[in-house]
């Protein structure tokens, strides 16, 4: 494993007045010709889901590049105000809904499209870029994928849900339709309750979307049968693109 630290200079304003991101790179092996954009969740930061790398037993060829972002950092609502690393602003926590800031969502989303043009221009295709995210990381990972205008590779969304589907069912991007999708949820989730779960995967079927559902005998975690079956799938849909002419 091949890691690097690095600093990412955005090109963009907000009202966070981020323009730079900080983030951490794990190469499965030299010349990685794959890409995994995998965000956190709330409080959380780009270390969180870095050693699960070796243990998704991927393939050794062709070799993947894992990049884990640090989110920026903001107050939240539903903790007092509290500053923490945040992919946008939570006002309130329901038991089967979640009010929060869409342009904050949407400022994330412009990272992240920021994140897939900067492998681009390194080399790697959008179509074998994939992203993943755990809770308000999978929330940006679904609306970065589905509404990115180029196809990629694959989502990976871990206990999370659609915060705004509005967002999606709007702009729902005709290269992606059709993208291949791993969904996972704890059915003892208190934090992101499994019901916000299954209302994501009913929209994702509304549009059309074929996602893969799995649940796990878990709280708001992630557990090593879970990763196994993410390596799994991660491993079938690289050997698809592999494949692919």
């Amino acid at each position: 494993m091949l890691e690097t630290h690095g600093l990412l200079a955005l090109q963009r304003s907000s009202k966070s007045d981020m323009s730079e991101i900080t983030l951490i790179e794990v190469d499965s092996a030299a010349n990685p010709s794959v890409a995994v954009i995998w965000m956190h969740g709330l409080g959380a930061d780009g270390s969180d889901f870095e050693p699960i790398v070796p243990e998704l037993g991927l393939a050794e060829s062709p070799a993947v590049r894992f990049i884990f972002p640090n989110a920026p950092y903001r107050p939240v609502t539903c903790n007092g105000g509290y500053v923490m690393r945040a992919w946008y602003d939570i006002i309130s926590l329901e038991p089967d809904s979640r009010k929060i800031d869409e342009a904050g969502l949407l400022e994330s989303r412009e990272i992240i499209r920021q994140l897939i043009q900067r492998e681009v221009r390194r080399g790697i295709p959008s179509q074998r870029i994939f992203l993943a995210g755990f809770s308000q990381g999978g929330a940006v990972a679904y609306l970065s994928a589905l509404t990115h205008p180029e196809p990629l590779a694959g989502v990976i969304a871990l206990s999370t849900y659609i915060p705004e589907a509005r967002l999606i069912t709007e702009d729902l991007s005709a290269a992606n339709r059709h993208i291949p999708l791993f969904v996972a949820h704890g059915t003892d989730d208190d934090v992101v309750s499994i019901k916000l779960g299954r209302q994501a995967i009913a929209l994702l079927g509304q549009c059309g979307l074929k996602p893969a559902w799995h649940t796990y005998d878990m709280p708001h975690s992630v557990c090593i049968d879970e990763v196994r079956d993410i390596g799994t799938w991660l491993n079938a849909r690289i050997s698809a693109l592999e494949a692919a002419p």
